[in-house]
């Protein structure tokens, strides 16, 4: 690809600035309809590129066809990302800086400038000397978790585009919303998009190479109090938000919690609060890799909730358990090439590649489980759902380079 001339930086500088945030709030799908205002444009970027079935439906997918121009039965592969942005942060005027040829100095940005981007809060930009770094101006995220995705896909089609000598299968394109609120895949139609193999692009660092994932459950835990004129309330009222904060103490803040764990370990991490007097409810996300041990964490609620009501009598309580997405690796083991190819490919870019977990879910651990075997292939988005949010352009070329070798890899093994 020495000769070629990319498109990453200038399409994910071009995406970021199109405001695609989702909400968690909203039952419509999309979330939000400004996610379509980047799928209405990724559909014409892909006609303009000769993929003229590329199409976009009511739920807001984009589903395009890199049409195959090789002799033999090649398996249908699929590269996808999440067009999206996190409400964590704001996406609203994203203002992109492309930072050239980065000499490793801090990166102070300008419309905050207590907002600063170091390699002492983020090591790997300490291998990034020298590259084009792209950030946010300091009031928003960048959205380069998944724009750069989506740029590296798209990049990907036009070069293959340009280079019809290289053999391949037919690749499906996909683009979802709503990733970022856990319901990026809950539309899509499988039997159109009619992939036998998937990647996302929704990765971080260079050469790491995702195929182990948390399983996930949502859990609610509601107390239910006893109400009294508050002024004649001795010993008839039961405070129900008196209860849920007493159970909340309870919960362990050296362990089993987002702040204490890392790798492997898992956690129940309450997300929302709720309530009055006569009802208070509590919201939880419950992670572990051992999807066996969610029944574990969900014991632990219950049990310290039952703890809590025999602390204030008249007071009971309901738990309820709801399943979210489960660790891709029980699908993936059962079809190895799947990483196999993805990591010769890395092999024939001179990457190094690293199996590497994700502490945290993609579209394609659920994507796996309806059917698609789909590990995760990186991005360079770092920094991700903050104002400190960057991606290097060079990572994302490597990442193209991946896309190239990958597809000629199922080609060659047909």
């Amino acid at each position: 690809m020495k000769d070629y001339t990319h498109s990453t930086a200038e399409r994910m500088m071009r995406y970021a600035k199109v405001d695609t945030t989702s909400d968690p709030n909203s039952t419509s799908q999309p979330s939000t309809l400004k996610q379509l205002d980047l799928s209405k444009l990724l559909v014409n970027e892909l006609k303009e590129l000769d993929i003229l079935d590329a199409s976009l439906d009511e739920y807001g997918y984009v589903y395009a066809t890199l049409k195959g121009n090789s002799s033999k039965k090649v398996p249908v592969i699929c590269f996808c990302s999440h067009v999206d942005t996190a409400p964590d942060c704001s996406g609203t005027n994203v203002k992109p800086i492309l930072h050239s040829k980065w000499d490793g100095s801090d990166i102070i940005l300008p419309d905050d400038p207590t907002v600063v981007i170091s390699k002492n809060k983020h090591p790997y930009l300490k291998e990034k000397i020298g590259d084009d770094i792209i950030t946010a101006s300091g009031l928003t995220l960048l959205g380069a978790d998944d724009k750069a995705g989506v740029a590296i896909i798209m990049d990907f089609v036009q070069y293959m585009k340009q280079h019809s000598e290289i053999k391949h299968g037919d690749i499906r394109i996909l683009f979802t919303p709503d990733e970022e609120v856990g319901r990026g895949v809950d539309k899509v139609d499988m039997k159109k998009l009619g992939a036998e193999y998937g990647y996302t692009l929704d990765g971080g660092e260079c050469g790491t190479l995702e195929g182990e994932n948390f399983s996930a459950d949502a859990c609610s835990v509601k107390f239910y109090g006893i109400s009294a004129h508050p002024g004649y309330a001795k010993g008839k009222m039961v405070n129900a938000q008196k209860v849920l904060a007493h159970f909340i103490s309870l919960l362990p803040s050296d362990k089993l919690c987002p702040e204490a764990t890392e790798g492997y370990q898992g956690f129940v991490h309450p997300v929302s609060i709720s309530g009055g007097l006569e009802e208070a409810e509590v919201k939880f996300i419950i992670r572990d890799f051992e999807t066996a041990k969610l029944a574990d964490h969900v014991a632990l609620l219950n049990s310290l909730a039952e703890t809590t009501i025999h602390k204030f009598k008249g007071s009971r309580f309901e738990i309820k358990r709801t399943e979210q997405y489960r660790n891709m690796k029980e699908v993936l083991d059962k079809y190895p090439l799947v990483m196999d190819h993805a990591e010769e490919a890395y092999k024939r870019s001179s990457i190094n590649c690293e199996r590497k977990n994700i502490r945290g879910g993609t579209d394609g651990s659920r994507l796996s489980f309806m059917g698609m075997p789909c590990p995760n292939i990186f991005t360079g988005e770092m920094g991700i759902h903050s104002k400190e949010e960057y991606v290097s352009v060079q990572d994302m070329n490597k990442a193209v380079e991946v896309l190239v070798n990958l597809s000629q890899i199922w080609e060659e093994n047909a």
